[in-house]
């Protein structure tokens, strides 16, 4: 079986969504790669990525319940799928093993 890799960012945006786990949403998501990278990222650009996520198979969404904060609108929330389960598994092996010799990063900041 071929092993197909998903970009830093889609890697950022699945992990972003294990740690959010049922409050995993577009605006969350977007706290969250901010939080973790100390980067600001753009609505658009984090909706594209959870789109082809999606389309990929590693995503799965749904629309939540109306909540009266947020006027009647309902929010889609986000879940990973097996797929991208098992997608996340194969990027860490690959790190760990690519990383396994390489020390004189570890110190910096």
């Amino acid at each position: 079986m071929t092993k197909k890799f998903i970009s830093r960012s889609e890697e950022y945006i699945l992990l972003a969504i294990v740690r959010l786990r049922e409050s995993a949403y577009g605006v969350a998501i977007r706290n969250r790669l901010k939080q973790d990278t100390g980067e600001t990222w753009a609505f658009g650009a984090v909706h594209v990525m959870l789109s082809r996520l999606e389309k990929k198979g590693l995503l799965e969404s749904y629309l939540a319940e109306p909540t009266p904060q947020r006027g009647g609108r309902s929010k889609r929330i986000y879940t990973m799928t097996s797929l991208g389960k098992q997608t996340l598994g194969q990027i860490k092996k690959v790190q760990d093993r690519v990383w396994s010799d390489i020390s004189e990063f570890s110190t910096v900041e």
